[in-house]
């Protein structure tokens, strides 16, 4: 009997028994020609084994791949036809003998896959991926390491000693990258990212910001009041997305460091919103920089301590300098001169990390030599966390409806309080329910593919989109707690409000109110188009309306709502009412147009109604089938030819079937199998 060569068996040398299910990954593999392929768990290995193996290996006859690249599986196809020609071989030289070993091993195979499955078994991937959409360029790495070894995260561990062994607390350690890009693959932690306690207690802080930003934009219902809405938010809204990404990047002792830093950031600027424009303009701004500048520090130390990300960090670190810059020249100049300075800073702030990022990709795909001349800047690209992302996101439009829900309360002291200033406050809370619903329910149900990774155009298109969507809410939010206290309609008199709210009550309803209330709801529709866009949703048979003819649907109301403060003959309550429809109508058509025809709107699901393409009499089809008999088209009034006798058959009450001529069903009297 033929042997086989003694080096072929490197090419096995993670599976030391044979078999295959061993739950270890192969770490070297062996060309036909004799070439030695050595694969890295991580492109942080591969940097090193690249060092160290000419020192080991000085005949340099080798390569090094990273594990589910290009290179990686080029190599395991070339190795796999070489040896499915060596099987086929020996099975055409020793036949009997090669059929009896290969029954003995396929056993081996199958008892081997079963015990792992019962005892090794282990999921590397913890991510939700039917919630965001699947992607085949994402690779996972050991969170607590830099995956020096592929087979370590699956060998057999003693889950008995792990239950019983604690964590220590480290005072502080070396920061760790999360998630990366490099060379088309997303590298990330295995476990699931959790949104952290104190992020949440972020939130809370930003509840009263966005109060305050809310509550002084609808006292002063002007252009000047929606310039200093618009630019104080921007501002808060930066701080706070910074942080997001800082945290969903790092995982480090440093983030407790730059938390605690933010939010006394946050409190000294949140001081600052009101006079802003008249006093405290000064010291509003330097609490902002105080925070970026902390943060380019930040960067900047972790490019010092992480060399592989070191070309991104820098580009981040310039991206916050420049604007910085901007800011400091904008207090040497007064009011007005300041605000093209603002707008300057403003634009560089939002858009210089997503400038990066496209100028690289378009670069990469239009030349090619790009990649290779900056491979040591950009050849390790910091990724964003999609479950951290959208967490933090849904926590903080999930603040903004509770924003407005707490605007519209107010004390009542009348003897009984059912009058039109109740009635504007429930038509508000339904506004908010039925931006919750759409948003939470309707948008981000039965996804497809999310937006951040269906592509990095739709990811930057869904994140900027958040932005102008919380901004017209809570401009309407904000207005509508002062329309809720409008006297201008019947039923709503002053004396039946406490002192407190008496003051925040008019007689009329301002211009300047109806179109930040109409217009910050219409924005927020619009925008809510955008996001829902940005996502690849599923599609089911008989869905009664697809996303494509629902979302113009949007557009129109938005339309609509954004001109609805020309009716200025519209008061306060009636103004309510119309803009409450108008965004129920939108939920309507979403809710009814997610359904499928197969069910019944109104009756049971299992139950089928009538339904025809054939000229066949309704009367007659009820007559024939009502108690559940098969019949022939032909006895109910409808010719079938030859050819489509077969085709179609028999029409049953119980069993009803289509075919190219007709399809009918009718199943009042009987009910349908599930």
């Amino acid at each position: 009997m033929e042997t086989i060569p003694t080096q072929s068996l490197d090419a096995i040398d993670a599976a030391p028994s044979g078999h295959s299910h061993t739950g270890k990954r192969l770490r070297k593999l062996l060309r036909p020609d004799g070439k030695r392929i050595h694969i890295a768990a991580s492109p942080e290995e591969h940097l090193r084994l690249t060092r160290t193996l000419p020192n080991i290996e000085p005949d340099d006859n080798f390569e090094v791949h990273i594990h589910g690249s290009a290179e990686h599986l080029e190599a395991v196809r070339e190795i796999h036809a070489h040896h499915e020609q060596r099987r086929a071989h020996l099975r055409n030289k020793h036949g009997s003998v090669y059929e009896e070993f290969e029954n003995v091993k396929n056993d081996l195979d199958n008892l081997a896959n079963e015990l792992h499955n019962l005892t090794d078994h282990s999921v590397s991937f913890d991510a939700n991926f039917s919630k965001f959409g699947y992607d085949a360029h994402i690779r996972t790495k050991d969170p607590d390491s830099s995956a020096s070894s592929l087979s370590e995260h699956h060998e057999k561990k003693d889950w008995e000693a792990e239950r019983r062994k604690g964590q220590a607390l480290k005072f502080w350690k070396k920061p760790t990258i999360r998630q990366y890009w490099h060379k088309g693959l997303l590298w990330r932690a295995s476990e699931v990212e959790e949104v952290a306690s104190f992020e949440l207690f972020i939130d809370l802080l930003y509840v009263g910001i966005i109060a305050v930003i809310g509550d002084k934009a609808a006292e002063d219902p002007t252009g000047v009041g929606f310039l200093r809405f618009t630019i104080t938010f921007i501002l808060g809204w930066k701080m706070w997305s910074d942080l997001t990404i800082i945290i969903s990047w790092f995982d480090d002792v440093c983030q407790r460091i730059n938390v605690l830093f933010v939010m006394i950031c946050l409190v000294g600027f949140t001081l600052n919103i009101v006079q802003a424009f008249e006093t405290t303009y000064i010291p509003l701004v330097s609490f902002y920089l105080a925070q970026r500048l902390f943060n380019a520090f930040h960067l900047f130390w972790v490019s010092y301590l992480l060399p592989m990300v070191r070309g991104y960090m820098i580009m981040n670190v310039i991206a916050i300098l420049v604007p910085s810059a901007v800011w400091i020249a904008s207090i040497q100049v007064e009011y007005p001169k300041r605000i093209a300075l603002i707008w300057i800073a403003i634009f560089i702030d939002l858009f210089s990390v997503m400038g990066i990022v496209a100028f690289k990709r378009i670069a990469e795909s239009r030349n090619p030599n790009f990649a290779l001349r900056h491979r040591d800047w950009f050849d390790f690209f910091p990724a964003i966390n999609i479950e951290h992302k959208t967490e933090r996101t849904n926590a903080f439009v999930t603040l903004v409806f509770g924003y407005s829900v707490v605007a519209l309360l107010f004390q009542n002291k009348a003897p009984f309080g059912i009058n039109a200033f109740f009635g504007k406050a429930i038509l508000g809370l339904i506004q908010a329910f039925c931006f919750n619903w759409l948003y939470f329910e309707i948008d981000s149900w039965n996804l497809h593919t999310h937006a951040i990774r269906r592509h990095y155009v739709s990811s930057m298109a869904w994140m900027t989109a958040h932005l102008p969507f919380i901004m017209g809410y809570i401009l309407a939010a904000a207005s509508l707690s002062r329309l809720v206290l409008a006297t201008d309609c019947h039923d709503a008199n002053a004396e039946d409000l406490t002192e407190a709210y008496i003051s925040n009550s008019q007689s009329g309803v301002p211009t300047g109110l109806r179109w930040f209330y109409c217009g910050g709801l219409g924005i927020a529709l619009l925008c809510m188009t955008i996001i829902s866009l940005c996502h690849i949703h599923k599609e089911f048979d008989g869905q009664r309306l697809s996303k494509r003819y629902r979302l113009p649907v949007r557009v129109f109301v938005a339309i609509i709502l954004i001109f609805l403060p020309l009716a200025k003959t519209l008061n306060s309550l009636q103004l309510v009412s119309t803009t409450t429809g108008l965004v129920a109508l939108v939920l309507m058509v979403d809710v009814y147009g997610s359904t499928s025809i197969y069910e019944n709107f109104w009756k049971c699901t299992a139950c089928c109604k009538y339904r025809t393409e054939c000229p066949i009499k309704k009367r007659l089809l009820v007559e024939a089938v009502k108690n559940g008999t098969t019949v022939k088209l032909e006895e109910v009034g409808f010719g079938v030819g030859e050819g489509e006798e077969k085709a179609f058959g028999n029409v049953s009450a119980e069993t009803p079937k289509t075919g190219s001529a007709a399809y009918c069903i009718y199943s009042k009297y009987k009910q349908l199998p599930s």
